[in-house]
């Protein structure tokens, strides 16, 4: 199996991991905490949005791969461990290279529920396909 073959079908989800790190590594302005549209959580949100968007890429490059619509409880446990993964290393740098920002255990919960939120819609969006295939 050639990794390199599967990867180009990867790309959307790649460009956005590179920008979930960066944004997760700059600095903030101090004004984030307090005013505008931003509120205490809302960190957790983003976490949470970022991680479902990405959860999402990974099925769309895996759904084009394969070309066609299957559903695999393999995939969807090889999707949560890479974005366990990703989430748990981004808490990791945070806390070992970047003084300015704060490794959470709650970010990484967000990851999490934001990845069962993808796979929540996975499922769903296959079992209604697959309904509507049978009727």
């Amino acid at each position: 199996m050639n990794i390199f073959k599967e990867l180009k079908y990867q790309v959307w989800a790649l460009v956005w991991t590179v920008f979930i790190l960066i944004l997760c590594c700059i600095k903030m302005p101090d004004s984030v905490g307090g005013s505008g549209i931003f509120f205490k959580g809302f960190d957790k949100l983003v976490h949470l949005g970022f991680f479902f968007v990405l959860t999402v890429l990974l099925f769309f490059g895996k759904i084009r791969h394969q070309h066609n619509y299957t559903f695999s409880s393999l995939t969807i446990f090889k999707i949560m461990v890479i974005t366990a993964f990703v989430g748990g290393g981004i808490e990791l740098i945070q806390l070992e290279f970047f003084p300015y920002r704060s490794a959470e255990w709650w970010d990484f919960g967000c990851d999490m529920i934001g990845v069962l939120m993808g796979v929540f819609s996975y499922v769903l969006l296959h079992k209604s396909d697959y309904n509507e295939k049978k009727n």
